[in-house]
């Protein structure tokens, strides 16, 4: 008797179906959108919170198809995005309107005092999670935690810029997100997809 074995393949990605997976989204549009900057593996494995194995496979495959360089140092391997190739362009922007608010956010809202916590929800979350659809038209923040206003609008405006597209941010108190249990936005909020974002200091 011979055994049956299934290969479980990963959906392709609903933000952007031409990809094999969410993770090489994320790769590229980490990459592209800090082009000034190299990354060792072991960094981008740890802000993807995936092996560096996966990380190491995907690098292989952007080295080979143009699209990133690569220097080592002892034991160490560091890529970046290549912004000298013909497609350089048009897939930064690509990568900007699918992957880019996750890729830039983060490092954005970090940079801002009072933020404690901060997640992506709405469309975007939604076509993150997996929930087919639309690229979305703008971006829900749900900034958790005392930040100025003034300040979330100017990290709002630079991530327009960036992302060529509406991005919203509502605050909200920490304790008031944890504890509220009688707020129907915040009820909305947490019943349907959300993507916590790592923020860079």
């Amino acid at each position: 008797m011979y055994a049956t074995f299934q290969i479980m393949k990963q959906a392709p990605p609903a933000l952007l179906p031409l990809l094999r997976s969410p993770t090489q989204g994320e790769l590229l549009a980490w990459l592209f959108l800090h082009p000034e900057q190299e990354f060792s593996l072991t960094d981008l494995a740890r802000r993807l919170g995936v092996s560096r194995p996966t990380v190491m496979r995907e690098a292989d495959r952007f080295l080979a198809a143009g699209l990133v360089s690569d220097r080592r140092q002892g034991n160490l391997r560091f890529i970046r995005a290549r912004t000298d190739t013909l497609v350089a362009g048009p897939l930064s922007e690509l990568l900007a309107v699918t992957y880019g608010p996750q890729a830039l956010l983060g490092e954005l809202l970090g940079a801002v005092n009072g933020v404690d916590e901060a997640y992506i929800y709405g469309s975007w979350a939604a076509r993150y999670r997996g929930q087919a659809g639309e690229v979305p038209r703008d971006v829900d923040v749900l900034i958790v935690g005392a930040a100025d206003e003034d300040d979330l609008y100017e990290a709002a405006r630079t991530a327009e810029r960036v992302l060529g597209r509406e991005v919203n941010m509502r605050r909200v108190a920490a304790r008031t997100w944890r504890e509220s249990t009688s707020d129907p936005f915040l009820e909305s909020v947490r019943s349907r997809p959300l993507v916590r974002l790592e923020l860079q200091t």
